[in-house]
């Protein structure tokens, strides 16, 4: 039986190196549960990067020891790069994991911080998830539609599945920008309701 004061909150360090403010921003049902699904799902991908490994060693040995390749594994391991990635912005951005410009921010208040998560989450990410999802949909129709198939001989086939991760992955950044949002609301209206603030 371990002891709880002395287990590690990986996620509570990692927040306090990244000067990050999101162990600060108070949580709400839909933001918990929200937030629970991409963990969830976060998890599961990391799996990918354990294959992708494996498949280029493989790749690798095969080509080298045996002077033979399968340019469908070659392309499996382009797409597990690109899945992983796109599927992993989501499990990213929940745990403040990604780039931030913090010499400014990093002086400012923590209310002043959050207005400005507010208005960079309304005007910037949502409007850019949303016109991305608008133009992937057809793209990703289309290759259904077509049954498309890889250009190359012997390449993978039902491309359309490999494409429908761009619209898994907006649908998860949706997701995480639209919990972030609320407990950036939550804060502030918590802010309000407290005593007055010099910010």
């Amino acid at each position: 039986m371990s002891d709880q004061s002395t287990e590690l909150n990986l996620a509570e360090i990692e927040a306090r190196l990244s000067h990050s403010n999101i162990a600060a921003l108070p949580h709400t049902k839909v933001s918990l549960f929200l937030e629970s699904c991409i963990e969830k799902m976060g998890q599961f991908v990391s799996w990918i990067w354990l294959l992708l490994m494996l498949l280029i060693v493989g790749n690798a040995l095969m080509r080298y020891f045996f002077n033979t390749t399968f340019v469908a594994l070659e392309e499996l391991q382009w797409h597990l790069y690109a899945v992983g990635f796109m599927l992993g912005l989501s499990y990213c951005f929940i745990h403040d994991g990604h780039v931030r410009v913090d010499a400014l921010a990093e002086h400012w208040s923590m209310k002043r911080r959050v207005w400005i998560e507010v208005f960079g989450i309304s005007l910037l990410l949502l409007p850019f998830c949303f016109v991305m999802f608008n133009y992937a949909l057809p793209f990703v129709e289309r290759s259904y539609r077509l049954n498309e198939v890889s250009p190359s001989f012997d390449g993978l086939p039902m491309r359309w599945v490999l494409k429908s991760f761009i619209l898994i992955a907006l649908a998860l950044l949706i997701m995480a920008a639209v919990s972030r949002w609320l407990r950036c609301v939550a804060f502030l209206n918590g802010a309000l309701t407290s005593r007055p603030s010099n910010d």
